[in-house]
């Protein structure tokens, strides 16, 4: 198994709160929360990225995220959730074990994410399609 801080939180090596769990996922308190209500939900194999692991665990880590999220939204009252996925350096991965955060947020909540649209036309978008091939 990896030696990333998630793998010995799934590994029980270090301590965690606890939020879910099942045969492919494990879920718990974010230590550094950004909101209350922030959770890590982590493959409990050790994959990097998304693109590297199999797609039933890509599945299984939607599917926890979405009962997790409904369940935070409920729990800290929150009226909106973020869920991020974040894949390598230059995609903001800061550790490589496949994993997406669920986060409450409220408005003025401080969070920040700057998305600088470049606003390509109809023409160019379809060049970039076009670029796009699907593999089973």
């Amino acid at each position: 198994m990896s030696d990333t801080v998630f793998a010995r939180i799934i590994s029980g090596d270090l301590p965690c709160a606890k939020v879910y769990e099942d045969e492919r996922i494990f879920a718990f308190m974010d230590a550094g929360q950004v909101n209350p209500g922030h959770v890590i939900v982590a493959s409990r194999q050790p994959y990097p990225t998304l693109m590297e692991a199999d797609a039933l665990t890509a599945a299984a880590l939607m599917t926890a995220a979405w009962k997790i999220a409904r369940a935070v939204e409920k729990a800290f009252q929150a009226p909106g959730i973020t869920v991020l996925q974040a894949n390598r350096a230059a995609g903001w991965q800061t550790v490589p074990h496949l994993h997406l955060h669920v986060l409450a947020r409220h408005a003025n909540d401080g969070v920040q994410l700057v998305w600088p649209r470049k606003n390509p036309d109809l023409e160019a978008l379809k060049v970039l399609a076009s670029r796009i091939r699907i593999e089973d």
